[in-house]
């Protein structure tokens, strides 16, 4: 018999009605009709202050992604296009908009973003989202949280997961308002997770701040935190609808009262508390109103750009203290140093005061070498 060895040996003529037909090839490994991913093309700080100022959604929302970036190499470019924005940044109206969690800040932010932005204005709104400990990423979602606005033409929405860092978090927020002003956006809502220290931090970069409140959720004014009653601009009693309208009314009362035993304003604004409801979009204008008085009163008296012009040299320091305190930890002698210092400590072999002095001593002497 005589056979091709690729050949099947059933098919020689010594197998009389035997036939085999030849199998399928082997599939290549890589799927021919895969489409390779493109890889998207990094633009020079010019090009992206250009398709900034020309008003580019698709350029705006990279920059952000590169201010947020914590490569050395994205921040070079982030801060060129932050510094080449910042003579076209100022012209709006920041409003931070804080709550405790289910008082519907989502909600009422699409209630007055989509108000807004039937009217001719350009919003955008950056949300400081809390993170998943675990993939560091936003939990909260707010563009699925807010359907109608996340695809309005004239709407930009934004969240930023603070990852554990809410400075950091809070100033590249600020850097992003300046990139959204320098496209075109005459609003920005910042909106706050509602816990921790993020009012404060939140509170330095906006205009106006508004608290939202809901009522019928117990003593209304138990557990109002002292602090940020005090940074209120404004207070929105959220929900008033169905049969709550008289609990809000109530609750609109106690805030109202509240608020005068406060300390005036350094800007002369007495703070209002007003009701409203998201879901059936009512109190929501007179809210919008509220706060351009309050533009048209602080702008009159000069509060409005004084105000803006402190939040600018906090944030110079704040920026200072924060990079001072990252150059500190990643310096490797000072990392080394550390473990040995906190054993002493533990120890009782030296004071917490001593050790960082020395820690302290040791890295400035280092720096000036």
């Amino acid at each position: 018999m005589h056979y091709s060895k690729n050949k099947h040996p059933e098919n020689d003529p010594a197998y009389k009605g035997l036939t085999v037909n030849e199998g399928v090839g082997e599939a290549p490994v890589v799927n021919p009709y895969r489409k390779q991913k493109i890889k998207r093309q990094q633009y020079s700080a010019p090009e992206f202050v250009k398709g900034i100022l020309a008003g580019d959604i698709s350029m705006l929302s990279q920059a952000v992604t590169l201010v947020e970036s914590s490569l050395p190499e994205h921040q070079l470019i982030a801060q060129e296009v932050i510094e080449k924005c910042l003579p076209y940044a100022g012209n709006s109206i920041r409003l931070g908009i804080t709550g405790v969690p289910g008082a519907g800040k989502s909600t009422f932010i699409e209630a007055l973003g989509m108000s807004l932005v039937r009217s001719g204005h350009k919003l955008a709104v950056l949300a400081i989202d809390p993170s998943s400990e675990r993939s560091k990423g936003s939990i909260l979602g707010d563009k699925t949280r807010m359907e109608e606005l996340s695809v309005a033409k004239n709407a930009f929405i934004r969240p930023s997961p603070s990852a554990g860092s809410l400075g950091g978090v809070a100033r590249k927020t600020r850097e992003s308002i300046i990139l959204c002003e320098a496209a075109g956006f005459d609003t920005i809502f910042v909106e706050t997770v509602g816990v921790g220290q993020s009012e404060t931090s939140v509170h330095s970069m906006v205009d106006f701040f508004l608290l939202i409140q809901i009522a019928g959720a117990g003593d209304e004014l138990q557990g109002i935190k002292r602090g940020i009653m005090e940074m209120a601009d404004g207070i929105a009693i959220n929900k008033c609808d169905g049969t709550n309208i008289d609990k809000a009314r109530v609750a609109k009362a106690q805030y109202q009262n509240a608020l005068h035993l406060f300390p005036p304003h350094e800007s002369g604004w007495s703070p209002e508390a007003l009701t409203c409801s998201s879901v059936e979009n009512d109190g929501i204008d007179e809210i919008w109103e509220m706060i351009e008085r309050y533009a048209d009163f602080t702008k009159a008296n000069e509060y409005f750009g004084a105000k803006r012009n402190t939040q600018s040299k906090y944030w110079m320091y704040e920026t200072i203290n924060e990079q001072l305190k990252n150059n500190f930890y990643k310096n490797p002698e000072i990392q080394e140093l550390l473990m040995d210092n906190e054993k002493r400590v533990l120890s009782n072999e030296l004071s917490s005061f001593i050790a960082a002095k020395n820690l302290l001593d040791r890295y400035f002497g280092k720096i000036v070498k």
